[in-house]
């Protein structure tokens, strides 16, 4: 068990021994499951481009294809964590903290609500980890209009997913060398994501 929880937050191991279909399942996932949040989300679909380019035996699809079922991935997860956050409601908010899930998890998801509004958290949310797991629920808790959400979510999805996705597809060709490099890009990539997320934590402690 120790062992698949271990390759579910390799991006390597996801795609080489998961290929496409585990790729959509974790990117699914962390924006449509609770449990998703530990999920690498960017990581995975840089390297989803990187690999398209570099390896593209390994998905067998071209770069349009992979863009299209990562983009409708993204969608079906927020839609399936707005619709977890509507049938929960404010049951949510009293839940005891677990292995997976913390309260604190939703205060900073809550914090972004309150800074930018729902439209605007929904698409940079997609950008954030553990909020992008959390905007959508939150975003069916408080009953966002599904048709607005919806708007937003794709919106969100496609800057995510076609952002990331070209910078490694590119990237390839500008430097081909570069999956020899890929510790230190998602070193760098983790901590560029975690910044926003550290400073509402080290705010709140003011």
């Amino acid at each position: 068990m120790w062992d698949f929880l271990k390759q579910l937050t390799d991006p390597h191991s996801i795609i080489q021994y998961g290929g496409l279909w585990l790729l959509l399942f974790v990117i699914f996932a962390e924006t449509g499951l609770l449990i998703g949040f530990f999920l690498p989300g960017d990581n995975l679909i840089l390297l989803a481009g990187i690999l398209c380019k570099a390896k593209p035996e390994l998905m067998n699809v071209n770069y349009f294809e992979l863009t299209f079922l990562m983009t409708l991935a993204a969608v079906l997860g927020n839609a399936t964590g707005y619709w977890f956050g509507r049938r929960v409601g404010e049951k949510l908010y009293a839940r005891k903290d677990s292995w997976f899930f913390k309260q604190k998890q939703i205060e900073i998801t809550k914090t972004y609500y309150n800074k930018y509004g729902g439209n605007l958290t929904l698409i940079l949310a997609r950008f954030l980890p553990v909020v992008r797991t959390f905007a959508p629920v939150i975003a069916g808790v408080i009953k966002i209009d599904f048709y607005k959400f919806m708007f937003f979510n794709l919106v969100g999805a496609l800057a995510w997913i076609l952002s990331l996705t070209a910078i490694g597809y590119f990237l390839v060709q500008i430097f081909p060398q570069i999956t020899d490099y890929m510790g230190y890009i998602f070193i760098a990539l983790i901590v560029l994501t975690a910044i926003p997320i550290l400073r509402l934590v080290f705010k709140k402690r003011d």
